[in-house]
C-alpha cells in the first residue's frame, strides 16, 4: 500500500518544513530548505502603498501584467496568456476542462499533474503517438529532462506543456511558436518568491475564456500584480539571476563529486541525485537541520535545491562530510 502525504509528507511535494521539525526534533536552526526548486535569490520586492494590501486588483493591473508576462515569453495576443494563482492550480484547473479525455503523461512528473490526472497512463517519449492528450514538463522536474520544442511540436492530439523550469534555459520553451499546445508557466520559483503565488496558462482564446471565466475578477491579488510587473520589466535582473544560478548549480555538482555521488538530472535550480544509501543521507541531512526532496517511487533518488548564503554552503559540506564518514 502506497503511503499518503499526511503519513509520509516529504516524498510528495518539497518544503515541508513543519513536518520535518517534528521528524528531527534536535536538528540546528534555522533549518536550510533544499527541498523546493525555488531560487534562494528572490527579486527585490517594490516598495507597497498601503493600498496595495487594500484595495482589490484593478483589471487593467491585471492586464499589464500579462502584456510584460506576453514580452518576456515572445508571445503577441495577449487574449491567450492568463494570470492564475499559481501554476499548480492551473494543472488542476486544466485537470478538470479536459476531465472527459484520457490523458497520457512523460514520466517521471511533478505529483501535481498525477493528481490532477488520477486515469491518465504513464508512457515514454517514443509511446507519444496514438494519444489524443499528452502531459509533459519540460524542463522535467525533478530528472531535468528536456524535450526539444521541434520534437514537441510532432506530438499529436492535445498538448499540455508545464514549463515551471523554463525560465532557467529560455531556449527549451516551445514558446512563442506553441502551435496548439497549452502551455505553463511559473513565477515563484525562478524569481524566487513562490509565496506570491502567480504562474500563467497560454492557450488558444477558447480555453483561455474558459480558464477566466473560472477564475473570475479577481483572479490573482494585487500584490502579485504589481510585483510580477515590476520582475517580468527588470531583463537585467532576469539575467544576472540565470547566471548566478549556472554557478550555484555548478558548485553543488562538486560537493556531490567530493562525496561521489552520482548526478542523474537536474536544471540549475536544483540537481537530481542516486545513491544505493540515499535514505540515510536523506535523515543524515535531516539531523543536520537540511531538508531535501526524498521519492516514493524511487528510493535511491533524492533532490536538492540550491543553498543560499555562504553559512548555509558550510552545513551542507560539512554534513556531506559527515555522511561520508559513515560509508
Amino acid at each position: 500500500m502506497s503511503k499518503s502525504p499526511a503519513t509520509d509528507p516529504f516524498r510528495f511535494h518539497g518544503g515541508r518544513l513543519a513536518a520535518a521539525a517534528l521528524h528531527f526534533a534536535d536538528a540546528p536552526k534555522p533549518w536550510i530548505d533544499l527541498s523546493t526548486g525555488i531560487s534562494p535569490w528572490a527579486y527585490p520586492v517594490p516598495e507597497l502603498g498601503l493600498d496595495a494590501w487594500r484595495r482589490l486588483p484593478e483589471p487593467e493591473q491585471i492586464a499589464d501584467l500579462e502584456l510584460a508576462a506576453a514580452r518576456v515569453f515572445g508571445l503577441n495576443n495577449t487574449a491567450e496568456i492568463v494570470a492564475v494563482p499559481g501554476s499548480d492550480m492551473a494543472i488542476r484547473m486544466l485537470g478538470a476542462l479536459f476531465a472527459n479525455q484520457r490523458g497520457a503523461m512523460l514520466t517521471p512528473i511533478y505529483s501535481g499533474h498525477k493528481a490532477a490526472w488520477p486515469n491518465a497512463s504513464e508512457i515514454t517519449i517514443e509511446e507519444a503517438a496514438g494519444h489524443d492528450l499528452i502531459i509533459l514538463a519540460n524542463p522535467n522536474n525533478p530528472d531535468g529532462r528536456i524535450v526539444s520544442p521541434d520534437h514537441l511540436g510532432a506530438f499529436p492530439g492535445q498538448v499540455i506543456v508545464d514549463e515551471a523550469f523554463a525560465d532557467t534555459a529560455p531556449a527549451t520553451s516551445i514558446l512563442p511558436e506553441r502551435g496548439d499546445a497549452i502551455v505553463l508557466r511559473s513565477f515563484g520559483k525562478f524569481y524566487g518568491l513562490a509565496g506570491i503565488r502567480l504562474g500563467f496558462v497560454i492557450a488558444d482564446t477558447a480555453v483561455a475564456e474558459r480558464l477566466r471565466a473560472m477564475l473570475g475578477d479577481w483572479p490573482i491579488s494585487g500584490i502579485a500584480a504589481t510585483v510580477g510587473l515590476a520582475a517580468y520589466q527588470d531583463q537585467q535582473w532576469q539575467e544576472v539571476q540565470r547566471h548566478r544560478l549556472q554557478e550555484a548549480a555548478e558548485r553543488l555538482d562538486r560537493l556531490f563529486e567530493k562525496s561521489e555521488i552520482e548526478i542523474v538530472g537536474g536544471t540549475s535550480l536544483f540537481r537530481l541525485i542516486s545513491h544505493d544509501n540515499a535514505r540515510e543521507l536523506f535523515e543524515i541531512l535531516g539531523q543536520s537541520g537540511i531538508l531535501v526532496r526524498p521519492f516514493s517511487d524511487d528510493a535511491s533518488r533524492l533532490r536538492f535545491g540550491l543553498p543560499g548564503g555562504e553559512d548555509e554552503w558550510r552545513r551542507l559540506d560539512y554534513a556531506l562530510s559527515q555522511w561520508r564518514e559513515m560509508q
